[in-house]
């Protein structure tokens, strides 16, 4: 990564670099910069006659219709990905990460499919009550949630309050002792289901797994220090709350299970001591997940049975090291459900070339969207790709840099793709991979107006989120009457 600039990080040596002649390693020069790669897109797309289709729907079409930027989602896809995760987990309780994306239609769709809901803020509780979600279902994270947002998830009945401080649990024990001193008088609401966020010293990134000096975070208590068996303790001492299990969490876009084995073995363990230390057989583990999906070439996600066999084989494994019974086991898929099945269309506004080191020529390729609809790549130098959507082409490959219209050096959306070298004003680019963390984290920068998303299914579309409007921006400005 550059040396951080404080004018931003596109100003510090060698960011805007290639990372070699050509682009980055793993890029390769296609054959054809007109063909899809299946396994980054939406399952329904396709292409016909240069012409990118998703849910049976041309984008030019779409975007007649509904303007661009738009994200695209492609409904089958995502409740595809949801029964898969569903079905191969099938002794689980799997949680949708509502961070990820969130909004009403969503979260029907998960209650339909039979998933349980992740939500981290007071504000994606609100979706889920306003969508009619089973509130046993949802799960509660945060590590700063508030007095008003643990009432409502109290009065709401949230089957688990996923607990990260020593402060959490005292204001959830002093929220739920009134239901306790109402019990003794007569019929109340039963005691709120909590599990303890523990940290168990496991990063994962990807396919790199470190087992040490990963405790300085944010998240949860420290099994090492013996933080988290503390913590144990003053939840089965209150009252008003049931103690639930542990819940571990290593990391996001994670390939394969090897990172889950050092943290399963430490969670289990944990597991295992309080039973012995407190007398309690905790009834739930959640190992978290996580899992990734395909940004670009270089990325190759397992599928959700293969993830499933081996996340239960090793917690067995410990299991029966440790001479304890599986608890109920969930698992919270990530990015992977929603990620794949949303992509991002836009319109080319200008196109230039820039001379790079070595005779390299880069195409910047300017679209009327950027950092507002997609802050990861300036936010995480997150990898991306993208394909011409709106017409065939037979010119070479070209290898470009996708760039959004924001006053900024580092609102890039597509750090590197070789697109056809007659790409044009005009012309629909759409990058895939765009359905978690893109409209979840859209802004307002430069006064930018969000994008709707357009859900897609059986040649037709439908709106999930429409666009946002002037009046929409001028809502919240009350300085003129």
């Amino acid at each position: 990564m550059p040396t951080a600039h404080p004018s931003g990080w596109a100003h510090a040596d060698g960011a805007l670099r290639a990372n070699r002649p050509g682009g980055p390693h793993w890029l390769r020069e296609p054959r054809d910069p007109d063909a899809l790669v299946p396994s980054l897109w939406p399952r329904t797309a396709t292409k016909d006659d240069g012409v990118l289709s998703v849910g049976g729907v041309p984008l030019p079409e779409l975007v007649r219709e509904h303007g661009s930027p738009a994200y695209v989602l492609d409904e089958a896809d995502f409740r595809a990905r949801a029964s898969a995760f569903r079905d191969a987990f099938a002794s689980y309780d799997v949680y949708y990460a509502g961070k990820a994306f969130l909004c009403t239609t969503v979260v029907r769709w998960l209650a339909e499919e039979g998933l349980s809901l992740d939500v981290c803020s007071g504000g994606e509780l609100a979706v889920a009550e306003r969508a009619g979600f089973p509130m046993e279902r949802v799960g509660f994270h945060g590590n700063n949630k508030t007095v008003a947002e643990l009432e409502r998830a109290v009065g709401l009945g949230v089957g688990r309050v996923i607990v990260d401080s020593f402060h959490e649990i005292e204001r959830l024990a002093e929220l739920t002792r009134p239901l306790v001193e109402e019990g003794s008088r007569g019929p109340a609401r039963g005691p709120v289901g909590v599990m303890v966020r523990v940290t168990a010293g496991v990063e994962a990134h990807t396919h790199e797994y470190i087992a040490t000096a990963h405790e300085d975070q944010k998240f949860g208590f420290s099994i090492a220090s013996g933080d988290a068996l503390e913590a144990v303790r003053r939840v089965h001492a209150a009252p008003g709350l049931e103690l639930l299990g542990l819940h571990s969490h290593i990391g996001s876009q994670i390939f394969d299970t090897s990172g889950f084995e050092v943290a399963a073995r430490r969670v289990l363990a944990l597991h295992a001591t309080v039973r012995e230390a407190i007398g309690v057989e905790m009834p739930e583990i959640d190992l978290g997940g996580g899992f990734g999906i395909a940004y670009t070439t270089q990325d190759d996600p397992s599928e959700p049975a293969q993830l499933a066999s081996e996340v239960t084989s090793i917690v067995e494994h410990e299991c029966r090291a440790l001479g304890i019974t599986v608890p109920r086991l969930s698992i919270e898929p990530g990015r992977a459900i929603v990620g794949p099945a949303m992509c991002t269309v836009y319109e080319v506004g200008t196109v230039k070339e820039v001379a790079l080191d070595g005779g390299v020529v880069r195409t910047y390729v300017s679209v009327d969207g950027g950092m507002s609809d997609n802050i990861r790549t300036a936010l995480y130098d997150a990898d991306y790709s993208a394909t011409i959507a709106s017409r065939p082409s037979g010119a070479e490959p070209a290898l470009s840099r996708v760039v959004g219209k924001h006053c900024e050096a580092g609102d890039i959306v597509v750090k590197d793709e070789f697109l056809p070298g007659d790409v044009r004003p005009g012309d629909l680019v759409a990058v895939p991979g765009t359905g978690a963390y893109c409209r979840s984290m859209a802004s307002n920068y430069n006064h930018a107006l969000r994008p709707p998303v357009i859900g897609v299914r059986d040649g037709k579309t439908y709106t999930v989120l429409r666009r946002e409007t002037e009046a929409d921006l001028f809502a919240t400005d009350v300085g003129v009457s």
